[in-house]
């Protein structure tokens, strides 16, 4: 067989025809592999040996891609894929009987795919709607808000034949693709604030940007104060000053829309009603470190808003402000281009995005060189997320003292909270540094709020004596994820579905991150079954002060926070579940379990420690 001029024998997809719409590009591959999983549902041995072969690579390197991102599958799923959120907002909110309505309906259990190769029934990790769950996603479209009756409907339209789009919004094929984002997903915008989600001028930024030197547009963002909005928080105007001045051919800008900690929705909502601003901030990064491509690495859990982002450019590229010679300026030459992900939450982790951007598994890269020096394809490369973006853009436009009046000493500006769990009105709520974490709990109705998840399961869990607290680098930093749990809600139960989504998430390069928080995670289960004695609370200590230290990337440094802030403002729920040592024996020893396995083969009970023996 010519394996140039046809298809896989074992899929539809003309992967050669694949690989050439992305120039043979092993940068590429995991386009190239989302292009065939798109078409045959499936990325099959042949057709891992053909794009080998297109590329100039080995079967096996495209295999190590193929099997890193969990949206991509070597064995064949269905026509239809159901991924259901189990987030831990989620299950808090009737997940259970959402899953058993979609089994029974249609016939296929949880991580299965039907006889007849129709539908895929799966679990995965937060999909960014916390706002409005139990969601899930059906291929590349979300359904929010399930409830049994809702599942019953999508699950009856599916079976006969409806396309998913359909099957959730009626007359989807007509709408454009932001009326269709905008039919699945609410935005939720709860208070609109002065600077991102209030009224914003088209290209304000930008039109100010080309007055100005490079030099002059860093230090408008350095004397603005603007930091990254991802949590971290490194000073925005450094990473664009080390690009510029770091010596390379090329330069690039990278957006991260890669927003996957649990709790966590404002960038979807950026993209959603702001995405016009978010390019304008690569751009005039562009412009100030002299760049000419820039990538938006946007989430596998968002593929039903690429659409509207490819809309929102082609637009740009038509005004102008977007391409070659951006509004009349020779040799200002920007564009953009869209890197889908494939489900690995490591890749938020800006090492990893790049590695992912380059068609490698989402690895962290080791640190020196930074990506500021030598980053994506080894040239020197800002990373900023979403809104870090759209804050510079609007810095431009508004002046960098109008910004840096908002906020506190060490965090200006504003920040979008994602507000989401046991409250009574759940969303984005635009807010200056400094809020204090009470207010933002009364505007969102948590009433009730017994435990907040500040900054997502790798921030800091804080109970009532912490709300006072304000919410800014120099105290409560997050990246906007505040998650709210009553006084009916089991903290250990929270704790060991966190230490779960670690589990699964870390990308096991490193062994302190990959065995340490399994080892986390047994530890939790012995408090929850009673089992634990005041050894193991120093011993989860310990363990994770090792892990922190010794992890390669930002996932293993920050993955035991679950267990540390926990342990520190919970006290009680471990002092309360622990049981002493007495006469030498662990409470997690039971001679009764010890002698299942002698009762098993020898078919009978002792009559030392069987007490009914005589029975």
């Amino acid at each position: 067989m010519n394996i140039s001029s046809q298809p896989a024998p074992d899929g539809q997809a003309n992967v050669v025809e694949i690989c050439a719409r992305f120039g043979n590009d092993r940068y590429r591959m995991l386009d190239i592999l989302l292009s065939v999983q798109e078409t045959d549902r499936w990325i099959s041995p042949n057709a891992m040996q053909a794009i080998a072969e297109s590329v100039g690579l080995t079967r096996i390197a495209v295999e190590g891609v193929a099997s890193f991102y969990s949206f991509l599958s070597r064995t064949q799923k269905g026509r239809v894929t159901i991924r259901i959120c189990d987030d831990i907002i989620d299950r808090f909110n009737g997940l259970d009987a959402v899953v058993a309505v979609f089994e029974a309906e249609l016939g296929v259990k949880l991580g299965q795919t039907s006889a007849d190769g129709a539908f895929s029934l799966e679990m995965t990790p937060c999909i960014g709607m916390c706002d409005q769950a139990p969601a899930a996603m059906i291929n590349d479209v979300v359904a929010t808000r399930l409830t049994p009756a809702r599942a019953t409907e999508i699950a009856r339209k599916l079976k006969k034949g409806t396309a998913p789009g359909e099957a959730l919004v009626d007359g989807f094929a007509a709408l454009s693709p932001y009326q269709r984002a905008k039919a699945m997903v609410d935005d939720t915008i709860r208070l609109p604030g002065a600077v991102l989600l209030g009224l914003v001028p088209m290209d304000a930024g930008l039109q100010t940007a080309l007055e100005l030197t490079r030099t002059e547009i860093i230090h408008t963002v350095e004397v603005s104060g603007l930091r990254g909005c991802g949590g971290a928080g490194f000073v925005s105007e450094r990473k664009w000053h080390f690009a510029a001045v770091a010596p390379g051919a090329k330069r690039f800008i990278i957006c991260n829309a890669d927003e996957g900690e649990p709790g966590t929705f404002k960038d979807r909502v950026i993209l959603t009603e702001r995405a016009d601003l978010a390019f304008e901030g690569m751009t005039i990064a562009a412009k100030a470190v002299n760049a000419r491509e820039g990538i938006i690495y946007l989430r596998g859990e968002y593929a039903y808003l690429r659409a509207h982002l490819e809309e929102v450019l082609a637009a740009r590229r038509a005004r102008g402000v977007l391409g070659k010679d951006i509004l009349g300026q020779p040799g200002f030459d920007f564009d953009i281009r869209i890197q889908m992900g494939a489900g690995a939450y490591i890749c938020g982790e800006e090492g990893a995005m790049i590695s992912s951007c380059e068609g490698l598994p989402g690895e962290p890269k080791t640190r020196p060189p930074f990506p500021v020096t030598r980053g994506y394809l080894g040239y020197p490369t800002v990373v900023n997320n979403v809104e870090t973006f759209a804050h510079a853009a609007r810095i431009l436009g508004q002046g960098a003292a109008w910004f840096h009046g908002m906020g506190t000493d060490k965090s200006h500006g504003t920040k979008l909270f994602s507000i989401s769990g046991d409250c009574a009105r759940p969303g984005i709520y635009e807010l200056p540094y400094g809020t204090p974490l009470r207010e933002l709990l009364a505007l969102a109705g948590a009433s009730d709020a017994a435990a907040v998840q500040v900054g997502g399961p790798s921030g800091t869990m804080v109970g009532r004596d912490s709300y006072d607290r304000r919410l800014c680098f120099e105290d409560l930093a997050t990246g906007g994820a505040v998650i709210v749990f009553n006084a009916h809600r089991n903290i250990l139960e929270i704790v060991d579905y966190y230490m779960s989504f670690f589990v699964h998430e870390s990308c096991g390069y490193c062994t302190p991150c990959r065995v340490g928080n399994v080892f986390l995670k047994k530890a939790i289960e012995k408090f929850r079954k009673g089992q634990a004695n005041d050894d193991d609370i120093q011993y989860l200590k310990d363990l994770s002060d090792t892990i922190i230290e010794t992890s390669r990337c930002g996932l293993g440094m920050t993955s035991p926070n679950p267990v540390l802030t926990s342990l520190k403002n919970f006290p009680l729920v471990y002092a309360a579940l622990t049981r002493p040592t007495v006469d030498g024996v662990k409470a997690t020893f039971s001679i009764q379990a010890a002698l299942d396995g002698a009762r098993d083969i020898a078919k009978r009970r002792s009559y030392i420690f069987d007490k009914d023996y005589s029975k």
